[in-house]
């Protein structure tokens, strides 16, 4: 059983004004992918993870990560997580 990916792609796709469609066209799947890995229902490929970074310029940590992201703010505000 593979393990899930968190990710932070919804956030950084609406950061950025890309539409699911125009992404999914970009890294060549279906928009609906794009949505089932934003809600956590679908593992991305690496290959697709790659792309996906590369298409926003971002290593793909900064994307996906097997553990859970801590909220933004208390990254740029530097709160600790207890």
């Amino acid at each position: 059983m593979s393990e899930h990916v968190h990710n932070r792609l919804a956030v950084v796709r609406t950061e950025r004004k890309v539409s699911r469609q125009h992404l999914a066209e970009a890294v060549g799947v279906h928009y609906q992918t794009i949505g089932y890995i934003e809600r956590g229902q679908y593992n991305p490929s690496l290959d697709l993870a790659l792309k996906i970074a590369k298409f926003f310029g971002l290593p793909v940590e900064a994307l996906f990560s097997l553990e859970p992201f801590r909220p933004l703010t208390d990254e740029i505000y530097g709160r600790k997580t207890s």
